[in-house]
């Protein structure tokens, strides 16, 4: 491609002359992001598709520039644009140096370069570019193992890692513009998740369809390249319609008549991808954790609704998995959280465990309704049982809106409502 060309396309996507959109405003992510780039690493976002990490970037460039960083010393390049003919380090040689030469900043340029996964090789590339402190680079992608693995070999001790998800509850109301009390919308939320185009869309299942079928055909059947894409599509709809319900790869295969191996590969697939996440048994064991059957969670309960097949709506189901989704959240800012569910020898169970090092820190119960009183004395039953395996004097019982607290035995168990939890309280 000619210099031209590539300015053409360059023009398209930066400030230097007009300002592209940025979108509402998520000023939790473009804070870290900036925090992150005044580390003088390189900073990795990350997450599913669509998930608003291009938007991001834009709007941490803009802030750049509204902070007194010139407009020109800004480089940002989207590689899904199509009117690139080749994806590879050459091109990323040509479209800085054309840069360089018709913008020719003064200062050290930040460059932003939105889904680097396409391009081959990339990683030597961002190595060599931040070496030779030629200025600050953040870049995203949409594949968790392609870039951790490359990360690991190529930029170990040379990054900071930002996990973007999909809207918050509290995110949602402000792209809502509404106020947390509107009940109504806790319903959308839970039917039609937070993904940032659909909550603005009135086109919201069309959208995620178009979703799954990009990130099934170009995160994973493309990527990876898998011959059996039927077979693919099959296990993510069946894990969509089974949120929240344990499953094991072998029960998987008598069921759905695909490969136990191939399952575990695939299953394997939707994770890097950021599709779905699987949660293991709390066990001080590995090999029991290992053994034991994994509690499946969709990155989005819009996702899961517009994929899934249902005879009902699901309601606890959809809310154990924004309460995942949450925590998930929680554990992005603290790595040193792990996420599981407990379950006894008499399969009495509790939906999560949160481990910090080598302690168990919280027992969570998620019981959409408690007006069956036999339902709610088994919630409580398996949350004080797992408190007592854990050590625990404080437990957690999410519900539709009851809230009170209980006090027994010197344990206490706390019942708050979802929308509650979803603004922070409890965590």
């Amino acid at each position: 491609m000619s210099k031209n060309e590539l300015l053409k396309i360059l023009q398209d996507w930066n400030f230097w002359e007009s300002a592209p959109q940025t979108g509402i405003l998520r000023p939790e992510y473009t804070g870290h992001i900036r925090s992150c780039l005044n580390e003088g690493q390189v900073v990795v976002i990350t997450g599913p598709r669509r998930s608003g990490k291009s938007y991001l970037m834009r709007q941490a460039a803009s802030e750049l520039i509204a902070a007194g960083k010139e407009r020109k010393e800004i480089f940002f390049v989207n590689f899904e644009d199509p009117r690139f003919v080749r994806l590879d380090t050459q091109l990323l040689d040509e479209l800085f140096s054309a840069y360089n030469e018709f913008l020719a900043p003064k200062g050290a340029p930040v460059l932003f370069l939105d889904e680097v996964q396409e391009v081959e090789g990339w990683e030597r590339w961002v190595r060599s570019f931040h070496e030779l402190r030629k200025g600050k680079i953040c870049i995203s992608g949409s594949n968790a193992k392609l870039l951790s693995r490359e990360l690991g070999t190529m930029l170990s001790g040379r990054h900071l890692d930002v996990s973007v998800s999909p809207l918050s509850w509290d995110e949602f109301l402000l792209f809502k513009g509404r106020d947390a009390t509107a009940e109504p919308l806790l319903r959308e939320y839970l039917e039609f998740g937070g993904f940032p185009e659909v909550v603005l869309s009135g086109r919201k299942q069309e959208l995620l369809l178009t979703y799954f079928e990009d990130i099934l055909t170009k995160d994973l059947i493309r990527r990876f390249r898998v011959r059996k894409a039927e077979q693919m599509k099959s296990l993510a709809k069946y894990y969509f319609s089974n949120i929240a319900a344990l499953a094991t790869f072998n029960s998987l295969e008598k069921s759905l008549g695909i490969n136990a191996a191939t399952i575990e590969k695939f299953s394997g697939y939707f994770e890097d991808a950021y599709l779905l996440s699987f949660v293991k048994r709390f066990s001080w064991k590995v090999r029991e954790q290992e053994k034991s059957p994994r509690k499946v969670y969709s990155v989005d309960t819009g996702l899961a609704n517009a994929v899934g097949f249902r005879f009902s709506q699901n309601s606890g189901a959809l809310a154990e998995n924004l309460v995942f989704s949450q925590l998930k959240r929680r554990q992005a800012a603290d790595a040193s959280l792990e996420i599981y569910y407990w379950k006894d020898a008499q399969h009495r169970e509790t939906d999560f465990v949160i481990k910090q090092g080598k302690t168990a820190i919280q027992a969570i119960q998620v019981c959409w309704d408690l007006r069956d009183e036999r339902v709610r004395q088994r919630e409580i039953k398996s949350l004080r049982l797992a408190m007592d395996d854990l050590g625990l004097k404080n437990g957690l019982v999410i519900t539709d809106e009851h809230e009170e607290e209980l006090v027994a035995a010197g344990k206490t168990i706390r019942f708050i409502s979802l929308m509650n939890f979803l603004r922070g309280v409890g965590i």
